[in-house]
């Protein structure tokens, strides 16, 4: 028994979402090839209940959605939301910052045009800006293929501090005078 329940304890660990009883039979019958009785693995888990309801653990398995998960408890919510939080806001690559900036002032824009700017493969870059939810997909082209547009969205803002896309700096901001000598004060 003490064997079965450490295998079912593993299947629930490595699941992000919710494995039910079903399941759990299915891969220990598979995994040890011979019959494993519902009644078993019904025991099993409610012994891994019982187990992390101890105050040792920062975790414990809950029953959600038709089955069971690891879901750490209520009390260390705090902590972990400033870990969320800090990996959050980790800094963006330089190739990533380049091609963010292309999506803020050419959208909504494709992969393909993204590349004939930068002039190198971006799949990368789009992949990280979407998973940090600082751009979105806005569509599909009507161009050959469908290609998604892509663009900005809230969460882009907030995170750049800017209420709207006009508020992006312009292009005339940047230019520098380059057959300037000395201050301009100067004279």
């Amino acid at each position: 028994m003490d064997h079965l329940q450490s295998h079912i304890e593993a299947l629930i660990f490595c699941n992000q979402e919710p494995v039910s009883i079903k399941e759990l039979q299915d891969c220990m019958m598979e995994t040890i090839e011979s019959e494993v009785k519902n009644k078993d693995i019904e025991e099993a888990v409610a012994s891994i209940l019982e187990k992390y309801k101890d105050d040792n653990y920062p975790f414990e398995v809950v029953e959600s959605g038709g089955g069971y998960q690891f879901l750490t408890k209520p009390a260390y919510q705090a902590s972990i939301s400033v870990l969320l939080k800090q990996r959050s806001k980790k800094k963006l690559s330089t190739s990533a910052l380049e091609t963010l900036a292309i999506i803020a002032y050419k959208q909504p824009v494709t992969k393909g045009q993204i590349e004939q700017i930068r002039g190198v493969n971006c799949d990368y870059a789009v992949q990280k800006l979407l998973e940090k939810d600082l751009v979105e997909i806005k569509g599909k082209s009507d161009s050959i293929g469908r290609p998604m547009l892509y663009g900005t969205n809230e969460k882009f803002m907030d995170y750049f501090g800017i209420n709207s896309l006009e508020e992006l700096p312009q292009l005339k901001d940047f230019i520098v005078e380059e057959n300037q000598i000395g201050k301009e004060n100067e004279a």
